[in-house]
C-alpha cells in the first residue's frame, strides 16, 4: 500500500511538477505535522534545515500543493492562512484561548447543505464547521 507520501509525490510528478529538496521538506512536513501551521511556522520548523529557503518559497510551494489538492487553506478570521494536508472529510475545534486547532470527524452534515440551497437558491459547493471553546493545555493552566 503506498504512504501518504508517495502518493502525494506521484501526483505532483503526474501534475508535471518538479521535485526540488525543499519542495520535498515541505511537502513532509505537512504530512506530518497536525498543527495545521502558517506559513510563518513552517518557515520557523524548516529554516534551520534550509538557512536560503525564503517566506516565498513556501507560499510557492503550497500554491503547488493547493493546486495538486493536496493541502486546503484554513482562514479563522485571524488574517493568517493555516493549511491542512488532511484533505478528508473534518472538523475543526478551535481553542479561543491559545488558537490550537484539533480535527476530529463527525458524519457529514450534507443535509444543512441542501436546507441552505432550498432556503436561499444558492448553488451549495460545501460548507465548514468548526466549534469553538477552551482546549485542555489552557483549562489547565
Amino acid at each position: 500500500m503506498m504512504s501518504q507520501l508517495e502518493h502525494a509525490l506521484k501526483q505532483l510528478k503526474t501534475n508535471g511538477v518538479r521535485m526540488t529538496p525543499q519542495r520535498h521538506a515541505i511537502l513532509s512536513y505537512m504530512l506530518e505535522t497536525d498543527t495545521h501551521p502558517s506559513v510563518d511556522e513552517i518557515f520557523k520548523a524548516l529554516g534551520g534545515q534550509f538557512p536560503n529557503m525564503s517566506v516565498a518559497t513556501i507560499y510557492n510551494n503550497l500554491k503547488v500543493f493547493l493546486d495538486a489538492g493536496l493541502v486546503r487553506e484554513l482562514t479563522f478570521g485571524d488574517g493568517a492562512s493555516r493549511f491542512d494536508a488532511n484533505v478528508n472529510e473534518h472538523y475543526h475545534a478551535i481553542c479561543d484561548d491559545c488558537g490550537k486547532i484539533v480535527d476530529f470527524h463527525s458524519p457529514p452534515l450534507y443535509q444543512i447543505e441542501e436546507i441552505a440551497s432550498e432556503k436561499t437558491g444558492f448553488i451549495v459547493k460545501n460548507h465548514r464547521m468548526e466549534v469553538h471553546g477552551t482546549c485542555q493545555e489552557c483549562i489547565q493552566a
